[in-house]
């Protein structure tokens, strides 16, 4: 179990705070991050490039010139792929990018995630989140922590602090529910309110609820 500093705004220690080790302390793997990371991006993929067949392109019905004697090689369609305008010959469709991928993966790719960051000193936990509602104030407070990109995790969501938050393009601000690997991983660094840690390790938890 892993004894963190609990600091304030001002990078005060207020105290200390043990991460379990089951969430924050498990081997990091870099096949699994990847996988889960795949997914969640997969998942987003719109998937609807497309282009007409023979059968969509507008025109047609009129043979483009007689079948003999023009010295070139007979065409029935303007429609044709060998015609210039004509359709497409196996393009894209629209299609599903998305994949399952299990619970228990997905998890412990969170745990892998915060794991990285607390082994590498970029997860910081903050007494209370909690601002004025002015981007200049939270941009004051996290340039005094000395974090330059991150993400913001608090136990719920509270107005003032997304308020705060949402303009600054290096940040994100949610709640537990928005926890996931590839924010972790991509903006470098994370600040959970002490509050946080309980909702974090359900969250990551594999247990089964009876």
């Amino acid at each position: 179990m892993a004894k963190v500093e609990v600091l304030n705004w001002k990078k005060e220690k207020t105290g200390t705070v043990d991460l379990p080790a089951t969430t924050f302390e498990v081997e990091v793997k870099p096949s699994v991050l990847h996988a889960v990371v795949k997914w969640q991006l997969d998942s987003r993929r719109q998937g609807n490039a497309a282009t007409k067949t023979k059968g969509l392109v507008s025109g047609g019905g009129k043979k483009p010139f007689k079948q003999k004697g023009t010295g070139n090689a007979r065409q029935g369609s303007t429609r044709s792929p060998l015609m210039p305008g004509g359709g497409t010959t196996f393009g894209p469709e629209p299609r599903n990018y998305s994949f399952t991928m299990p619970k228990k993966m997905r998890k412990l790719g969170l745990k892998m995630a915060l794991s990285h960051l607390l082994k590498e000193g970029k997860l910081m936990v903050i007494d209370s989140l909690a601002v004025s509602g002015k981007t200049k104030d939270i941009a004051k407070n996290l340039k005094s922590l000395g974090l330059a990109k991150g993400i913001l995790i608090d136990a719920q969501s509270e107005q003032k602090t997304y308020q705060a938050a949402r303009n600054l393009p290096k940040f994100k601000y949610y709640d537990v529910d928005g926890l996931n690997v590839y924010d972790l991983l991509k903006y470098d660094g994370v600040i959970i309110s002490k509050t946080s840690i309980d909702a974090i390790v359900g969250k990551c938890s594999t247990e089964v609820k009876r």
